[in-house]
């Protein structure tokens, strides 16, 4: 036994499975084969994963899946990797890619900062994308906001030279916050020049959510910082 005290990591999300239905179970059983990695803490190996050498893309959070389902059709030539907690939405994920004979996608079903640290190589990644995460709206819990600087740091080992960290927020509060964390971080330039935002590129879709809050007046802020 020891005196010293146990830290632990604070994490930016809270598990709320849900209920699965009957066809999200039948994917994490029958489809996770074709599409899922195994969170193993073992190195991923990308070109035997995806059986090519091509740009590799990690989504945070895909929720639902719909914006990575677009990307991936939008970009065949690209290999994307989602890390999704929530079972419900990896399973619904699975579902739509086999209907749609999507084979450019894989999937995890874990806590990315412990993926990106422990089965992600080092300036492996061409790009990495966080849209619309948990804000934390309170300010006690501002300390669970995935975007801060010692995260900054983790993704920018991730990257490539040249690669991209795009995140995307409705929240005003967390896009200044966002703003402010990246623009000191080391390593990295802002795409739209200093202290700006930029324009929702081509391949980030408008969501229904998005689309209902523009139409109520609410605002959306990309943020793109390139690893020098």
């Amino acid at each position: 036994m020891t005196d010293q005290p146990i830290y632990r990591r604070i994490r930016s999300f809270v598990r709320r499975e849900g209920r699965m239905t009957s066809s999200q179970k039948y994917a994490m059983d029958k489809l996770w084969p074709k599409y899922g990695i195994e969170a193993d803490g073992q190195p991923i190996d990308l070109v035997a994963c995806f059986g090519r050498e091509a740009p590799t893309v990690v989504e945070i959070g895909f929720g639902n899946g719909i914006a990575m389902l677009h990307m991936a059709k939008l970009h065949p030539e690209w290999n994307f990797i989602g890390i999704e907690v929530h079972r419900p939405g990896v399973g619904g994920l699975m579902l739509r890619l086999e209907e749609q004979g999507i084979e450019n996608v894989r999937l995890m079903a874990e806590d990315a900062v412990d993926i990106l640290k422990h089965q992600i190589a080092d300036s492996r990644l061409d790009k990495l994308l966080l849209f619309f995460p948990d804000p934390w709206h309170k300010k006690r819990h501002h300390k669970r906001r995935i975007v801060q600087p010692g995260f900054a740091q983790l993704v920018r080992n991730k990257l490539k030279p040249g690669g991209h960290f795009h995140m995307a927020t409705d929240w005003e509060p967390y896009a200044e916050h966002m703003m402010e964390v990246m623009s000191v971080a080391e390593g990295y330039s802002n795409l739209a020049g200093a202290g700006q935002f930029i324009e929702a590129p081509e391949y980030r879709p408008e969501t229904k959510f998005e689309l209902r809050g523009r139409r109520l007046g609410h605002g959306v802020w990309d943020l793109i910082f390139i690893k020098d």
